[in-house]
């Protein structure tokens, strides 16, 4: 029998894993397919997050050229920021898993039932495989975890490819963090769907990575919409697509709701709703929050005869403490803002936000903030903004008073 069994071998699973295993835990893990076979998407972080972690050796690339545009010309972001290699990051986390004797298996779990002191999972397959307390890692659509029950959810969207051009898309060596410009759309075009910005990279050698992205959309904007997008945008400024390495199709929810903090299940990654609310970001979290979950599990582990309901509350309680709670529903209220702006009350606010100090609208967009300095970034954003910003904000059509209640 295992002390944990982990569910999922994307990012949350095999990271959290690691850190079990680095507790001293035996540790099992339940995937899908091989966990070791290659992830398909691209995860990008703002390299000072990852020099505080000491993993910047994880970067595949780096830029130190990085901008925005929104209404108010371009913007000097005055940071790094890097994509993983995600050999890399995958390879090192799952070489400490077996450098700590942990074992893999392949199946979809299909059961859960719980005993005074373990549960057992039982698999579509027949396989059983029991542990002290389970941390289900298996994606937005977990395998295991039950949620709570909550309103629409806001998916973000993104239609990207690596390739080469005609031209380079954009300046050698840069990174370009979002541009909302939309002049190369009709206004019929503007009000048809959600504005949308572009992300792009030089990735040197004459390739370049591009993608349209809806910040969040419900329901989503399609991938269609989101290619002809870019197609126009590329277009606009005589740019042609030459030749196509990879093209990348990425939906995710962005309000999940919780889950329940009840069930003697702990949930990590996007099946605990870990994506951040307000930007979409979720790697730096997995990284910074696993060793605080796993050093919980393993304490609550040492009592011999444990339940899997009293482990699975101290691991939730680690993951989402009260503080942590107040600060998501701050993020929540700001997604539903951000939702009912216009395009040009947008802009306005992604001016005022990027022109708070550096490390403010940083901390804001890696939950990395205490809350006092969280809602006094917010403040200030509000009494730096323009009036159409400001009645926005002020407005309350929809979920933002039980969301700043709680």
């Amino acid at each position: 029998m295992f002390d944990a069994l982990v569910i999922g071998a994307g990012p949350a699973g095999v990271i959290v894993a690691a850190s079990l295993c680095q507790q001293g835990l035996r540790v099992g893990g339940l995937s899908l397919g091989d966990a070791a076979a290659p992830w398909p998407n691209t995860y990008g972080i703002w390299c000072d997050e990852l020099a505080a972690l000491d993993l910047t050796p994880l970067l595949g690339y780096r830029w130190d050229d990085c901008v925005a545009y929104f209404g108010a010309g371009e913007i000097a972001l005055d940071r790094s920021y890097g994509l993983f290699d995600n050999a890399k990051l995958q390879g090192h986390f799952l070489g400490l898993c077996q450098g700590h004797g942990m074992v893999w298996s392949q199946g979809q779990a299909a059961r859960i039932d719980h005993f005074a002191d373990h549960s057992r999972v039982t698999t579509e397959a027949g396989q059983q495989i029991q542990a002290r307390v389970v941390i289900d890692a298996s994606g937005h659509q977990p395998a295991l975890l039950r949620r709570s029950p909550g309103s629409q959810v806001a998916y973000q969207a993104a239609y990207g490819l690596v390739g080469r051009f005609s031209q380079p898309p954009v300046q050698p060596d840069r990174f370009v963090f979002m541009d909302y410009r939309s002049q190369h759309l009709t206004a019929a075009e503007r009000q048809a769907a959600p504005p949308t910005f572009l992300y792009a990279m030089d990735m040197g050698e004459g390739v370049f990575f591009v993608e349209e992205t809806s910040l969040a959309s419900s329901p989503p904007v399609s991938f269609e919409r989101l290619e002809k997008r870019l197609q126009r945008r590329l277009e606009d400024h005589g740019v042609q697509v030459t030749e196509v390495h990879h093209v990348e199709r990425c939906l995710f929810p962005m309000n999940q709701p919780l889950p329940d903090f009840n069930q003697p299940v702990v949930g990590f990654g996007g099946a605990a709703s870990m994506v951040h609310p307000a930007s979409g970001y979720m790697v730096g979290s997995l990284l910074r929050r696993a060793p605080e979950v796993a050093q919980a599990i393993a304490l609550a582990l040492d009592t011999p005869q444990a339940s899997p309901q009293s482990v699975a509350e101290a691991g939730w309680q680690a993951l989402w403490p009260s503080d942590r709670l107040r600060k998501y529903y701050l993020y929540r209220f700001g997604l539903e803002k951000l939702m009912r702006f216009e395009e040009t009350q947008l802009q306005a606010f992604f001016d005022t936000f990027f022109s708070l100090p550096t490390k403010k609208w940083a901390g804001f967009l890696a939950d990395t903030l205490p809350t006092p300095d969280l809602v006094q970034a917010m403040v200030k954003l509000f009494w730096l903004a323009p009036n159409s910003v400001r009645w926005g904000l002020m407005g309350f059509a929809g979920e933002e008073a039980p969301l700043l209640g709680r």
